[in-house]
């Protein structure tokens, strides 16, 4: 039986069959993948986790790609949980833990969401792969669809840094460059999706390549041996990553993974010069996420309109975190 049923609307709760949409037409909210849980609660366990490969597909039963895929994969995931002692001093924490997604094959943990989001294209019959960047997914997508043999186009900004328009290079995409910020790129390709039949990783098969941030919580519970942290700190750039850090604690829990029922708190972290949701999150209306101009060197959370922005607020909330800028 499949696992993976439909989409459904995080809002209204209205219902789709699976295809590369992701938005509500009934309330434009976003849509996300559908389990069959009870599927799920017949399969997962850690046992077979701890039997899978050692990367992120380890984790495959809870991730909206059927057996009988086959996958994409670089063998990014399962990257090491380094404890940090000395910074952990400086903090007062004595349990301080870096999560290194910089050794993924291009560098960034967004190789776990492009290799979910290419696995699920291809065996849907996409033949061409693009995206809207800020440096690192143009980078990975680049990759996973040379890896994959499907053409390939990335849309950036125009002054993107040239060392990331250099490695996004080698893997010879169609580079396209936008007059604008990323949220100007975003934009065109938002419109592009309705005149091409392409796939387009973090658009119109969001609800599919999001899932793969979750990879990253499922490893630090079994890195930490089956245990969830107290707190979680995340960088916000769409916030995405954010509210799938939040579901894959969930996942751990209701599936028996891990030892405890406690959800940790769930913490946020803003460039100042880009901090639309921290900037939300300390008014008197969180759910309120006005857009910015990003004005920060920290190009690759440069998202002034975030879409996962209120979920963010809202799970920081609810879990004991915040949301705080930096400079």
């Amino acid at each position: 039986m499949p696992k993976v049923v439909g989409l459904r609307c995080r809002e209204c709760g209205a219902e789709y069959e699976l295809q590369a949409t992701h938005v509500c037409e009934m309330c434009f909210g976003p849509l996300d993948a559908v389990y069959d849980k009870a599927v799920l609660k017949k399969i997962v366990s850690r046992q077979r986790i701890e039997q899978g490969p050692k990367s992120m597909w380890r984790y495959r039963d809870l991730l909206p790609v059927e057996d009988s895929v086959a996958v994409v994969t670089l063998g990014e995931g399962f990257t090491p949980l380094v404890k940090a002692d000395r910074l952990g001093a400086e903090l007062g924490l004595r349990n301080l833990y870096l999560k290194n997604d910089s050794m993924n094959p291009t560098n960034s943990f967004k190789d776990r969401v492009v290799s979910v989001a290419i696995s699920w294209a291809r065996a849907h019959g996409f033949e061409t792969i693009a995206c809207a960047s800020t440096g690192n997914l143009a980078n990975a997508v680049a990759a996973y669809a040379a890896r994959a043999g499907l053409e390939c186009f990335v849309f950036i900004p125009y002054d993107l840094e040239p060392a990331k328009v250099a490695s996004i290079s080698v893997f010879d995409p169609n580079l396209v460059t936008v007059r604008g910020n990323y949220d100007d790129v975003n934009r065109l390709c938002s419109q592009l999706i309705e005149s091409t039949p392409w796939a387009f990783c973090n658009i119109n098969i969001r609800p599919f390549y999001a899932e793969g941030s979750k990879t990253l919580t499922f490893e630090t519970a079994e890195q930490l041996d089956w245990k969830l942290p107290d707190e979680i700190i995340i960088p916000i750039a769409s916030g995405c990553q954010f509210v799938r850090h939040r579901q894959a604690a969930s996942e751990l829990i209701e599936y028996g993974l891990v030892r405890s029922d406690r959800v940790p708190a769930f913490t946020g972290a803003q460039a100042l010069g880009c901090a639309p949701v921290y900037n939300a999150f300390h008014s008197d209306t969180p759910d309120r996420v006005l857009p910015v101009k990003p004005a920060t060197i920290a190009r690759s959370i440069a998202i002034g309109n975030p879409s996962d922005g209120i979920y963010v607020n809202r799970i920081a909330r609810e879990t004991g975190g915040v949301v705080e800028a930096v400079t």
